[in-house]
């Protein structure tokens, strides 16, 4: 039987601040990618997990982040856009810091939008768009990565895996949340079939001659492929194109050839756009968070089930029994805090 700990979210939290910390990032940069990396265990998303810390500390020690940036708001007053300039560091702690004057900006005008710029970005979503349905707001977020998808019909990398996210506030509840690639999986999905030494699903990949494969080398080596086929691959061109080309940063071909490689966290942009449903609704019958409840309610009611409601149930989980992680995991946890950048290659 695998040996296993389990910590509290708290105490899982202290570790992994810790090993940024030993890594030289400040406390800005060190506490927000905690956060976000905790989430994720909490959660039960393994793959944006402790799993990511390593990517993180390779990208910092090769000088492709900076861990002592310190993000600057730009509030554009009269407008709807809300700017934060990451400063070249990660773009966690520019998210925090802009999500309070957007949400207030959100409620003034009915909708904002976040422009992060000058950022490198490592982890899912959710945890952006769950920040913006705290605020009672609805939310979509988006951004590029690098080249490592191609385009239906293509066979050479061109998209990201480009990420997208909604969520709807729901009173007393967990938010209605969906947070998905743009392409058939995840990257990282990609990566721990690899580590695992398992074979992929037909349909996710291609290698480096655009030929199908299930080997998780050859697909790291070629191409993913978009989800729902021209379906996926159009909105994947919107991510480039709204999150990319429209925020004046870097499309996923320009951040590959930036980073010049698929081992690090690539620069790029991000997209957040914030809306307050009261202010939609106004004027019209009913009120939209209850009617958005009759939607919900006749989706479980066919034996559906809502998305993200896994990762609410591991949560609570995590809550009250703590976040329990296999020996070579603290084992992992162990290492990169003692040695800190001198733990990654």
């Amino acid at each position: 039987m695998t040996q296993t700990s389990t910590l509290t979210i708290a105490d899982l939290y202290a570790r992994v601040e810790a090993i940024f910390r030993k890594a030289g990032l400040n406390d800005v940069q060190a506490g927000a990618l905690a956060r976000v990396i905790v989430a994720g265990e909490r959660d039960a998303c393994k793959s944006h997990g402790i799993y990511r810390i390593e990517g993180a500390l390779r990208t910092v020690k090769a000088g492709k982040v900076n861990p002592h940036a310190v993000p600057e708001l730009e509030l554009n007053e009269g407008t709807a856009i809300v700017k934060v300039n990451a400063n070249g560091g990660f773009a966690n702690p520019a998210f925090e810091l802009g999500v309070p004057a957007l949400a207030e900006r959100a409620r003034k005008l009915g909708l904002a939008s976040l422009v992060i710029n000058d950022c490198t970005h490592f982890s899912a979503l959710w945890p952006e768009v769950e920040a913006v349905t705290n605020e009672g707001l609805a939310g979509l977020v988006m951004c590029p990565s690098y080249a490592t998808v191609a385009p239906t019909g293509g066979n050479k990398p061109l998209f990201g895996t480009n990420p997208f996210a909604f969520g709807w506030p729901r009173p007393n509840q967990s938010p209605y949340v969906f947070d998905f690639a743009t392409s058939v999986a995840a990257r990282g999905e990609i990566e721990l079939h690899r580590r695992a030494g398992k074979k992929l699903p037909e349909g996710w990949a291609i290698d480096a001659d655009g030929n199908p494969t299930t080997d998780p080398e050859a697909a790291l080596a070629g191409a993913m492929l978009p989800f729902g086929g021209h379906k996926g691959s159009a909105i994947s061109t919107m991510i480039e194109l709204l999150a990319g080309v429209m925020i004046g940063d870097l499309t996923s071909p320009e951040a590959l050839a930036q980073l010049g490689t698929t081992t690090l966290a690539p620069a790029h942009g991000e997209l957040i756009i914030a809306m307050s449903p009261e202010a939609f609704s106004a004027g019209r019958p009913g009120d939209p968070f209850a009617r958005a409840e009759v939607l919900f309610e006749a989706i479980v009611g066919q034996g559906a089930r809502l998305p993200s409601q896994r990762r609410f149930v591991a949560r609570k989980k995590s809550e009250t029994e703590g976040i329990t992680l296999t020996a070579a995991e603290i084992e992992q946890l162990d290492r990169l805090e003692e040695k800190g950048l001198d733990a990654v290659s």
